[in-house]
């Protein structure tokens, strides 16, 4: 039995610069981190040999890797040349959240099927893989950071050069400081449903069309870089302000990232201690990051009591194998 486990993300500053329509043309940056939200993929042989069978929100059985109607299950199979296995996912929080839940299933479960066939692959390997998975053979109209903050883990400057490639660097805050920062963040949950393809696909078309919005992605690419060079000086409550400009910029870039509720939420926070904060993934739905300083924090809660919490911590792994025999 092989089972990994692969976390979830938080994004800072820099989102929609990965879209290959925009870093084909100027390149793109992102900070995120992963953090203790996980996706499990659990693989182990089938009891009948010609069977192939997938657990997740349905169960499918089939003996044609061809009759497999999720997709991303489909074609990893078929690209990794396995039948005759059950697998299953399991997952911290549920998709659709914007915590790029679909990349790291896709990460997890490359990572599973390598495993099971005995193979060593690097975190390069995955991300690379899971990205021509998801974009380019699933056609999904997404960028690249998911899958590398899912294989990568760990706080991160993600670097999208004009070639395709991608680059990896830790952002290096000092270890008190560190520890500030997973402090002062906190998630609400906002709930609602949104299509990310459809938004995503429509940013994307945006600031490629529309000089203005082109010129905001410019502006949050030109914010990630000032992050990572405050943040490695120790300034973490910058992260407060970039937020806030970041999530201004943002929410003029396509129709469904934000909304009149949203809109309020935002206000209310900022009203009662947060200093920034932004909607989780493409928008339109999920979790509210927002940073909050210690000693505000009291009053911020009560005032958005009427939202969860979710609590959590920074991961540093990445992708990983937890059980393997």
């Amino acid at each position: 039995m092989i089972i990994t486990r692969t976390p979830f993300r938080i994004s800072f500053c820099g989102g929609g610069s990965d879209l290959p329509s925009y870093y084909h043309k100027y390149g793109g940056c992102v900070i995120s981190t992963s953090i203790n939200k996980y996706m499990y993929i659990v693989a182990h042989k089938s009891f009948f040999p010609h069977q192939t069978v997938l657990k997740y929100s349905q169960t499918e059985i089939v003996e044609n890797l061809d009759d497999i109607k999720h997709v991303i299950f489909r074609e990893c199979l078929k690209q990794e040349k396995v039948d005759g296995i059950e697998i299953a996912s399991i997952a911290d929080v549920p998709q659709g959240t914007g915590l790029g839940s679909s990349s790291s299933f896709t990460v997890g479960l490359l990572n599973a099927l390598k495993c099971y066939k005995r193979e060593y692959a690097t975190k390069h390997e995955l991300a690379e893989s899971a990205c021509n998975m998801e974009i380019n053979v699933c056609g999904s109209p997404i960028g690249k950071q998911d899958q590398y903050a899912a294989a990568y883990g760990g706080l991160n400057f993600y670097r999208f050069n004009q070639d395709d490639s991608v680059s990896v660097e830790p952002v290096l805050i000092p270890n008190n400081k560190y520890e500030a920062l997973e402090r002062n963040l906190i998630m609400l949950y906002v709930g609602g449903e949104h299509d990310a393809s459809a938004i995503l696909r429509e940013q994307g078309k945006n600031i490629v069309d529309e000089k203005e919005k082109e010129e905001g992605q410019k502006k949050i690419v030109s914010l990630t870089h000032d992050l990572k060079e405050q943040l490695e000086r120790g300034n973490i409550d910058i992260l407060g302000k970039i937020l806030d400009e970041n999530w201004k910029i943002k929410r003029t870039l396509a129709s469904g990232i934000s909304n009149s509720k949203f809109d309020e939420l935002y206000d209310l926070a900022m009203r009662n201690g947060a200093l920034g904060g932004k909607i989780l993934g493409a928008g339109g739905s999920g979790f509210f990051l927002f940073y909050v300083p210690e000693d505000k924090q009291n009053k911020f809660r009560e005032a958005m009591k009427d939202l969860p919490e979710m609590q959590f911590r920074f991961d540093h792994q990445g992708t990983i194998p937890i059980s393997i025999s």
